[in-house]
């Protein structure tokens, strides 16, 4: 068995890529991805608006609100939590390898490594 890791700049692309090989690509025994959750929080806040609701004094005897928005901003997120990069593992055969690294790089996969890279 052989290991391949990769990295992709969305979640997204990595799952796509990921699926699309276990379907065409004979000899996967298993495949994961690894990125930042952070990121999503930050990517739901963009084009949102945040709403703070403020009571009325408690010596009132209305019970009136004041509800302020404000638009949502990704930018209370420091830059580095909001990176999307991901990292891919695919587990397969040795006969394997030369498809899914083409496949891989097809798919826009950066930094294909595979064990014989690295020795």
């Amino acid at each position: 068995m052989t290991r391949i890791s990769c990295e992709f700049e969305d979640p997204d692309l990595a799952e796509l890529a990921l699926k699309r090989i276990k379907g065409s690509v004979s000899g996967i025994y298993s495949t994961n991805i690894m990125y930042n959750k952070t990121s999503d929080y930050a990517m739901k806040l963009r084009n949102g608006t945040i709403y703070t609701v403020i009571p009325t004094a408690v010596t009132s005897y209305t019970s009136l609100t004041k509800v302020m928005e404000f638009p949502a901003s990704e930018d209370i997120i420091e830059e580095p939590s909001r990176s999307r990069k991901t990292s891919a593992y695919i587990i397969c055969e040795p006969e394997s390898v030369n498809n899914v690294k083409s496949m891989l790089s097809a798919m826009g996969a950066l930094k294909i490594t595979t064990p014989e890279n690295n020795a």
